[in-house]
Parts: C-alpha cells; sequence; structure tokens
C-alpha cells in the first residue's frame, strides 16, 4: 500500500500542476496524502519532514535566488540583455540567424542572467532574425532553448545557475566540478543542436518553407497564470516580475553590458579555486555556525559573491540608465520569492516520500541499477527531473534522498564527487524538458508557437543533445575519472 500511495500522491501532484494549480498547495497535500496510505503519522511529516526539509532547501539556496534574481533584472532594465543581443544581430546577420540568437542566449545565461529574463529578449530578437533570413519561425523556440537552457545550465564548468549549486553541500564540490567533462559535454551538445537547426533549417528552404505568418509574439504570457504557475518550479525567476520596474532609455555599450557577466565567471573562478581553499574556515564546526565545513558551504558561497560582487558592479556602471533603481530592485527581489518556495515544497514533498518505508524499495532498485553508480545517479536524476517538471525540484529530491548512498558508495569504488556532481546536474536537465516543463511551456508561449509546431527541434535541441553529452560524461568518466 505504500509503494502505491507514492504513485498515487506523484500522479496526482503531476496531473494537477499541469493544470496550473499551485505547488505551495500541491506538495504538502501530496505528501499529506501519500503519508497517510502509507499509515504513518499526517502532521509530523507536515510539520517536521515536509517543512524541515523544505527549511534547509531555502536556508541554503535563498541566497543564490535572491541575487540571481536580482541580477537578471538590473541587467534587463539597464539595456544590457538588449544590447548584447542588438551586439550579436549586427554581428553575426541573418545569414547566421540561428547562431546569433543561440550565442546571446549563451552569454547572457552563463553569465547569470535568469533564464526568462533571457526568453523575454531573446524572442523579439530571433523574431526579426528569422524573418529577414527567411527561417521558419518554428525553430525559433528550439533555437533560444539550446543558448538558454542545455549547455549552460547544466554542463559548462562554473555556470552561477541554480542547478549548477544544488549538488554543491551534498557531494562538496565547486561550481566547476569536472571541468574538463563539462566542456566536452557543453561542444556535443552544443554542437549536436547547431547540426540539428541547420538540418532542419535547409530542409525547411527545400521545400520553400520559408518564414511563414508573421508570429505573434505573446509577450504577455507573464501574465497567464496557468504559464505562471508552471514556470515557477522550472526557474529561479517569476516571470510576473518581468513587466515590473522601470527600464532605461539608453543601452550601455557592449563593454559595459558584458563586463558584469565577466565579473560573475571571474569572481566565481577566483573564489573557487584561489580564495576558499585558503581560507581557514575551521569555526564552522561549531555548533553555532550549523557545524558545518567549508567543503559544504564554499561552493554556494562562491557563486553568491560572484553575484553580487557583479550587482554592484552592475548598478554602479549604470546608475544613470536605471530611471527607477527602487522600483527594479524590488522587482528582482519580488521574483526570487515564488520559485524559491515552489521548488523547496517539491523538496518537501519528496522527502516525506523518501521517508516513508515502501521508499526502501526504490532506492534499492535505482541503486542497483546495472552499470554502476555513475548509470543509476544519471537515472535518478532523468526520473525525477521528469516526473517533476522541474531540473532544480528533481535534482533535490534525488540527492535529498540518495546523496549519502552516492557518497558511500563513490568512497568505496575511488569515485571522484566532482564526477557525480556533473552527472547530477546534466541529468537533471535532459529529461525535464517534457512537454510540461514550465520553462517549455513559457518559451513557447513567448515566442507564440505551439507544442504541435516547435516541440520536435526542442526534443532534439535539449533532450537528445543532452542525453549524448551525459552518455560521454559517463563513458569518459568511467574509463578516465573525473577530469
Amino acid at each position: 500500500m505504500g509503494l502505491l500511495g507514492i504513485l498515487v500522491a506523484l500522479g496526482l501532484l503531476i496531473w494537477l500542476a499541469y493544470r496550473g494549480w499551485s505547488v505551495l498547495l500541491l506538495a504538502p497535500a501530496a505528501a499529506i496524502l501519500a503519508a497517510g496510505l502509507a499509515g504513518e503519522p499526517l502532521l509530523a511529516h507536515w510539520t517536521q519532514t515536509f517543512m524541515g526539509s523544505a527549511a534547509r532547501f531555502i536556508m541554503q539556496f535563498f541566497p543564490i535566488f535572491l541575487l540571481g534574481a536580482l541580477f537578471g533584472k538590473l541587467m534587463e532594465d539597464s539595456g544590457s540583455v538588449s544590447s548584447i543581443a542588438d551586439f550579436m544581430t549586427e554581428r553575426l546577420g541573418a545569414r547566421r540567424a540561428v547562431l546569433a540568437v543561440v550565442l546571446a542566449g549563451a552569454l547572457v545565461t552563463y553569465g547569470g542572467v535568469s533564464l526568462f529574463v533571457a526568453f523575454f529578449v531573446l524572442a523579439p530578437m530571433a523574431h526579426e532574425l528569422f524573418r529577414a533570413a527567411g527561417i521558419p519561425k518554428r525553430l525559433m523556440p528550439a533555437a533560444i532553448a539550446l543558448g538558454t537552457s542545455t549547455f549552460t545550465m547544466s554542463a559548462l564548468p562554473g555556470t552561477p545557475a541554480i542547478q549548477n549549486a544544488i549538488p554543491m553541500p551534498f557531494f562538496g564540490t565547486t561550481p566547476f566540478a569536472a571541468p574538463g567533462l563539462g566542456v566536452i559535454a557543453s561542444l556535443i551538445m552544443a554542437g549536436f543542436g547547431l547540426w540539428w537547426l541547420a538540418r532542419a533549417e535547409a530542409k525547411a528552404r527545400s521545400k520553400g518553407e520559408g518564414y511563414g505568418a508573421t508570429a505573434d509574439l505573446a509577450m504577455d504570457a507573464v501574465e497567464d497564470e496557468i504559464v505562471r504557475e508552471r514556470a515557477t518550479t522550472a526557474s529561479a525567476f517569476d516571470p510576473a516580475e518581468i513587466r515590473r520596474g522601470h527600464p532605461g532609455a539608453v543601452a550601455p555599450s557592449i563593454a559595459l553590458a558584458v563586463l558584469p557577466l565577466v565579473i560573475v565567471v571571474g569572481v566565481n573562478l577566483l573564489m573557487s579555486l584561489f580564495i576558499l581553499p585558503r581560507l581557514n574556515a575551521s569555526y564552522l564546526a561549531d555548533e553555532a555556525w550549523g557545524s558545518t565545513s567549508l567543503s559544504a558551504v564554499g561552493g554556494v558561497w562562491s557563486v553568491v559573491a560572484a553575484l553580487a560582487a557583479a550587482v554592484v558592479v552592475l548598478v554602479a556602471i549604470n546608475f544613470r540608465r536605471l530611471p527607477a533603481l527602487r522600483a527594479t530592485m524590488d522587482a528582482g527581489a519580488n521574483a526570487s520569492a515564488l520559485p524559491v518556495l515552489s521548488v523547496a515544497s517539491l523538496v518537501g514533498f519528496g522527502s516525506v516520500v523518501a521517508a516513508l518505508p515502501a521508499f526502501a524499495m526504490v532506492r534499492d532498485w535505482v541503486l542497483g541499477i546495472e552499470g554502476g553508480p555513475l548509470v543509476s545517479l544519471a537515472v535518478a536524476t532523468n526520473v525525477l527531473a521528469s516526473l517533476t517538471g522541474s531540473a532544480s525540484g528533481g535534482l533535490t529530491i534525488a540527492l535529498d534522498a540518495l546523496g549519502a548512498s552516492y557518497m558511500r558508495l563513490a568512497a568505496e569504488q575511488g569515485v571522484n564527487p566532482a564526477l557525480l556532481h556533473r552527472i547530477a546536474v546534466i541529468g537533471a536537465g535532459t529529461l525535464d524538458s517534457l512537454p510540461h516543463n514550465g520553462a517549455v511551456v513559457t518559451l513557447l508561449a513567448v515566442c507564440g508557437s505551439t507544442h504541435r509546431e516547435s516541440y520536435l527541434d526542442i526534443v532534439m535541441v535539449s533532450i537528445v543533445g543532452g542525453l549524448l553529452g551525459l552518455a560521454a560524461v559517463i563513458g569518459l568518466g568511467t574509463l578516465f575519472g573525473s577530469f
């Protein structure tokens, strides 16, 4: 009955979330249902297990959600993201429209700009470029997805994406875990995605398809409550805050626009590889600081310091371009609240499921998958991310339930935790892009497209490309270890 209860609760959670119900309500209700069907104490699981796990997630990662959303909003209202998009348009032009969109998306998201901020800037850019080049508008969502939510989210070492931060407390790693493998996976994912889009473009031209009817960019998609509810479990930015704040009238030069992105990457690298390793943080073992260690918090500290430094620089160089700085910063801060609570609620649901006696069967099955811990970890993160429609939610649930087991297996088999980190992140960023994923739904809405028109290409660049990169990392990691 316990296993059936888990499946029923999970099924209801997925179905009602897809229909636009708030995860803040669904997650505790589904957790209580699973606990009740297992004959476990209901209130204890809600207030102790569920809330305890959700609170720990917020404690660990809210600073990244907060600063990431703030940074993204400041980049948008200062005109920096638009300046980068315009620069790519001018330099690459309509002849390389797909490449321009992909590179612009990759640059801003690797530099720390939120996924949804990038969507709302890149969609008009893609519209103009694709129309001028005669490329079918149905390929716009896939091109944007390739640049914003594939290799820069999960594979490229040092990315400040929340997905790359989540494994750090579990494995004691840094944002630059397994950098060589991350770069290889990024090249595979980007290369395959660009090849597929070039193939699709050439095939469309041979049929005389062209751009098609003028695209109706649904920039008011942020007002759709169903889109919003789905989106906030898939990113660290609440789309409803996109329209709040006051954009500046004059965009900065490309050098000033890129500078904050360079600050994010540079400070992250310095903190991870040079500053924190030399820091005496033995005091963290005291109960007053949570009886923790630098290896458990250092990765988060690196990302937080990088985003904080970038925010300061961004405000300093764009102070006159931000006509309502307080309104912009308020919108950025508010944009972090619903996403962190939504993902934390998913994590709370996962912790209740993991605490039920029947979950032992699930754990034993996952850990017993043929191929060893690398394959089983990839399967676990893929499955949970696909079920929740959230890479960050699925990844945290998997590591909350199984992280300690994988660390034990890694110690027994001599597997570097950095390799576990990279596989977990890439694994969570593949099958999360199923049709109910909030980022997919939002992107299609913003581009004025539908699943029927554009989803196949999203599958190829996001899921197939991600699985190819994941397979390469598992294969190379098995043969050569982490590098």
